[in-house]
């Protein structure tokens, strides 16, 4: 029998098959990269959250985490936004006013807590003048 014109995918004498061989190779490769390429499109928000300092970072993770797991796609469009856009610091001047008011209480705030304990030494604005002093 001549076996000259018979293709090279056609299985072997001996039972070996190269095109089954490269097939079951090729599926699992791909399998792999597009789970990594899943794995990284859904860790884009974090990844913009964590590269800009964002204080809404958790938030961003946990919408992430949510849009892998229910694989709802809503909770990754929400991560994208929450991450691509800074919401207006709002506690830093109300924390300022806090201290200003512990400061005029005579209390003296504290690096985590506003006003914990009282100032001893703290000046005190008085409505009286001193009494001029006495020479002699």
């Amino acid at each position: 029998m001549a076996t000259g014109h018979i293709p090279d995918y056609v299985v072997a004498a001996d039972g070996s098959d190269f095109l089954f061989t490269f097939m079951v190779f090729f599926t699992v490769g791909l399998i792999l990269l597009i789970g990594i390429g899943y794995f990284t499109l859904h860790a884009i928000p974090e990844k913009m959250a964590h590269e800009s300092n964002h204080s809404q970072f958790q938030i961003v993770g946990i919408l992430a985490l949510l849009a892998l797991f229910t694989h709802n796609n809503m909770f990754w469009v929400l991560a994208v936004l929450v991450a691509g856009f800074r919401f207006p610091d709002y506690l830093s001047p109300i924390e300022s006013i806090a201290q200003s008011l512990a400061r005029l209480a005579g209390f003296k705030p504290a690096e985590s807590d506003y006003a914990t304990e009282p100032v001893e030494d703290s000046p005190v604005v008085a409505d009286v003048e001193p009494a001029p002093k006495q020479e002699g």
